[in-house]
């Protein structure tokens, strides 16, 4: 599923690099398709930024 969506790909920490799921959201409408993504998400806020893409749909 990562894969599908493109949100697997290499990271880094510490300068080393690795494989792993970069975090992003994905706002699905109610016709099934994906209606907002979010890339490169920081936790703080951003319940609030998903909640008013959620309002406007």
């Amino acid at each position: 599923m990562c894969e599908l969506y493109g949100v697997w790909g290499e990271k880094s920490l510490y300068g080393r690099k690795y494989m792993g799921v970069n975090r992003t959201t994905f706002v699905i409408g109610r016709d099934g398709r994906v209606a907002h993504v979010f890339e490169k998400v920081k936790p703080v806020g951003h319940a609030n930024e998903v909640a008013e893409v959620v309002a406007r749909l």
